[in-house]
């Protein structure tokens, strides 16, 4: 059904896809209860090796990449579009797709509750602090939180954590 599926994968209970035939989803996933992962027919979605999905989570997978080793936790949503708006007279909801992709670096950790929006790129080994909005892209290695999320720091070589000054 998929175009691609590695071993290993876990699925829990009552998750949802739509447009699977687009996704290759990579070895030792898991996707926690109660999920969607929607796509669309001209979309593409990746999902790298070891990605754990949390429970609840909610992923436009219209134009998604999630790395390897990612963590995705409880009740994140990750959107890849928005309602153009316009004409104005009509309902936002009748007015054209504007589909942006976004793209999550290896070893990324998206805390509980955060809102990823579209065509955000979050850079690889960057932790997302809990119900933080992420409205702009992330770098690599970077600590953000809040609403809208902004740089805390960043996380050195060695694993320790320096203050970034801005």
């Amino acid at each position: 059904m998929a175009r691609s599926l590695g071993d290993g994968l876990e699925i829990g209970v009552d998750v949802r896809f739509a447009h699977l035939e687009t996704f290759e989803i990579g070895g030792g996933v898991t996707i926690g209860d109660q999920a969607i992962v929607q796509g669309r027919f001209d979309g593409t979605c990746v999902i790298g090796d070891r990605v754990w999905i949390g429970a609840q989570a909610f992923l436009d997978a219209r134009a998604l990449v999630i790395e390897a080793s990612v963590g995705i936790g409880p009740g994140v949503r990750i959107l890849g579009s928005t309602h153009v708006g316009h004409p104005a007279t009509s309902p936002v909801i009748e007015t054209d797709l504007a589909i942006e992709p976004v793209h999550i670096g290896a070893g990324a950790d998206i805390g509980v509750g955060a809102v990823i929006l579209p065509g955000v790129t979050i850079g690889a080994g960057a932790i997302v602090g809990a119900g933080a909005v992420v409205t702009r892209n992330v770098p690599p290695r970077a600590i953000v939180a809040g609403v809208p999320a902004r740089l805390l720091r960043s996380r050195d070589e060695s694993g320790a954590s320096r203050k970034r000054r801005t």
